[in-house]
């Protein structure tokens, strides 16, 4: 059974940082890139950070561009986005997804953690 599940989302005030967590299982999770994203309440869903399969390149959204990092370690099937330098425009619920391109599209997605920056 194909899982991914985030963790370490919560409560934070302005200027803090917290780790996210997305712990992966029943499929080779080595061999797929992973995205982050977000969606604040009435904003459509955006992408924060992606980490190619086997810890290759990195990219970030021009907001988190510096204060955010992506990692993987794939000996544990878990990624993890790090945040630091928390705005209160982060709040968001934030996915984890995995995705894989072959002859088949393959494209799962955890079920996300709350972020709440606030004073």
């Amino acid at each position: 059974q194909v899982r991914l599940v985030e963790s370490g989302g919560g409560l934070v005030q302005p200027g803090g940082s917290l780790r996210l967590s997305c712990a992966a299982s029943g499929f080779a999770f080595s061999s797929y890139a992973m995205n982050w994203y977000r969606q604040a309440p009435g904003k459509e869903r955006e992408l924060v950070a992606h980490i190619a399969a086997a810890g290759g390149s990195t990219n970030y959204a021009a907001p988190v561009k510096g204060r955010f990092t992506i990692s993987r370690d794939d000996a544990k099937n878990t990624g993890y986005l790090q945040m630091n330098s928390l705005k209160p425009e982060d709040t968001a619920v934030y996915y984890c997804n995995a995705v894989r391109s072959t002859w088949l599209y393959y494209n799962y997605w955890g079920q996300g953690t709350q972020v709440t920056v606030s004073s």
